[in-house]
């Protein structure tokens, strides 16, 4: 992986809201508190309600990164630059569209000139860059490319239905409430879900909620105990099949080791991912991080042959409290607020394939599960699932927070693409090298079955109480800011650092029967 010297741009736009975001912090939504009010007061009219909950809410842009499936291998530390750039315009035009609540309610086309017209012009700038980089080098870019500069405002109610969707127990997606506008799927054949999620009022309220005002609302918890069990059967293994497992015990991020960055998607861009992640096991990844420094790392797992890094967004408790990133970038500056939870459980295991035996994952192979965008993506990509113990073979949800019962924890789960391409270990939009096998456990042609990796973290976190359509100390995964912290953004990351030799016993276990750790 080349090192790119890139630095993150700092526009005057994102500095000019930081007072204003501290504000948010401090205040409990302070920025959009006139908003609020004229969709809540006891005397207002339904005309004057509903003129609030279609104001627009958050911007949805098309994930320019999504289409770059084939990027020739000099052009890529270019382009990785060219699309941070464009993540971080859009979490600018997000917050001046946070910021200039009382203009827009003045002026209709306030968005539309001032917020979404110069956010296309810039995008069409870089789009135009990557064209460029991509044909430097002999490539040749998607024609299709043209056409993603323009980017929409979307209303509170849009981006709550655009959400929809249910699960089945294989980490497929049921498409069922999909919009037009979804990624393609990185999977080559995802099976096709059985049980839809239900889908929960919990009280929709205007606008975006939350602390810093960019979510959660009320509509996104649902009491787990009132939804009716979703849980698909699991395929049986079959004779040929591999039914080992085998656990990494690499602790729960107790080094506190975080940072907003994404050496997958970003490398070489600081605050490339402008949310804060937990870290375990390899304790040397950061922007800037390469094969060799990855090699040579420490790593939070007993097993010291095991130095892979595992990384995913940390959960906050949105009740005011005020942590150490409260004006930093991708923490409080761009609407991840609240306290940072400890998982007091995090379990990494690797499992079989009940059709075949399993093949050696290649070191350094990268794999992203789940789409931190899909509320303006939609859920093809989508890969969260959220439950509570003692409910987990039951339901599990994507679309929503679980609101769980007392003496019961929070639990996210991930099960990563279990089918490898047998040459790439990443691809240009980091998804398609990868692949999830079908309900049968069959992998697509040209591919081949590697140890799944499944993840299991748990949480104690106070149970959100919802009155009069407001959530309270709700609880929420960090994401970008006008992503507005949905359930369905959750998503999960993993470079695989195990010893050669080690892996080949990870792979021996599992196509062995094995149960080792």
């Amino acid at each position: 992986m080349g090192r790119n010297i890139r630095k993150r741009r700092s526009p005057l736009a994102v500095r000019a809201v930081a007072a204003s975001a501290a504000l948010a912090i401090g205040g409990g939504g302070l920025i959009w508190a006139n908003f609020y009010a004229s969709a809540h007061e006891e005397n207002n009219s339904p005309n004057t309600t509903k003129a609030a909950s279609a104001q627009v809410a958050t911007i949805s842009c098309p994930d320019v990164g999504q289409k770059l499936s084939d990027v020739p291998n000099k052009a890529r530390t270019e382009v990785d630059g060219e699309l941070a750039t464009l993540d971080q315009q859009i979490t600018d035009a997000y917050q001046r569209l946070a910021t200039t609540r009382d203009a827009q309610a003045k002026d209709a086309s306030f968005v539309q000139n001032s917020v979404l017209g110069p956010l296309k012009d810039r995008r069409a700038a870089i789009i135009d860059r990557i064209q460029l980089e991509i044909t430097r080098v002999g490539g040749t870019a998607p024609d299709s490319l043209d056409g993603l500069a323009t980017c929409t405002g979307t209303t509170a109610d849009q981006a709550q239905t655009n959400a929809g969707g249910g699960w089945n127990n294989n980490g497929g997606q049921n498409n069922g409430g999909a919009t037009a506008s979804a990624a393609p799927s990185a999977s080559a054949s995802q099976p096709a879900g059985n049980g839809g999620q239900q889908g929960g009022n919990g009280g929709q309220q205007a606008g975006n909620g939350g602390q810093a005002g960019n979510g959660p609302v009320a509509a996104d918890f649902v009491d787990i105990t009132k939804v009716q069990p979703n849980v698909a059967q699991k395929a049986r293994t079959r004779a040929g099949g591999s039914s080992g497992t085998f656990t990494s015990l690499c602790g729960v991020n107790a080094n506190k080791k975080f940072n907003t960055d994404n050496v997958i998607v970003a490398p070489g861009v600081t605050n490339g991912a402008h949310h804060l992640h937990d870290y375990v096991g390899n304790q040397s990844n950061d922007a800037f991080a390469n094969n060799d420094t990855f090699a040579a790392a420490q790593t939070s797992c007993q097993n010291q042959g095991d130095k892979s890094s595992y990384y995913w967004p940390v959960v906050r408790i949105q009740n005011g409290t005020q942590d150490f990133d409260q004006n930093n970038d991708g923490g409080g500056k761009e609407g991840n607020v609240g306290a940072i939870q400890q998982a007091k459980q995090a379990q990494i295991k690797f499992v079989g394939n009940p059709k075949s035996k399993v093949v050696a994952m290649p070191k350094f192979l990268r794999i992203i599960t789940g789409d931190a965008k899909t509320t303006t993506n939609g859920l093809a990509n989508a890969n969260a699932h959220w439950s509570c113990t003692g409910f987990e073979n039951k339901v599990q949800l994507t679309t929503q927070y679980p609101i769980c019962p007392q003496g019961s924890s929070v639990v996210r789960t991930f099960k990563f693409q279990s089918c490898w391409d047998g040459q790439n270990i990443d691809s240009a939009n980091h998804r398609t090298h990868v692949a999830f096998a079908d309900a049968q456990g069959n992998c697509a042609n040209g591919f081949k079955a590697i140890p799944q990796l499944t993840m299991r973290l748990v949480y104690n976190v106070p149970a959100p109480t919802i009155q009069n359509g407001q959530v309270k100390n709700a609880y929420a995964v960090d994401g970008f800011p006008e992503q507005l912290h949905k359930p369905a953004t959750d998503h999960d990351d993993f470079i695989n650092v195990f010893d050669e030799n080690e892996m080949n016993k990870v792979v021996n276990c599992i196509n062995t029967g094995q149960r080792c750790k």
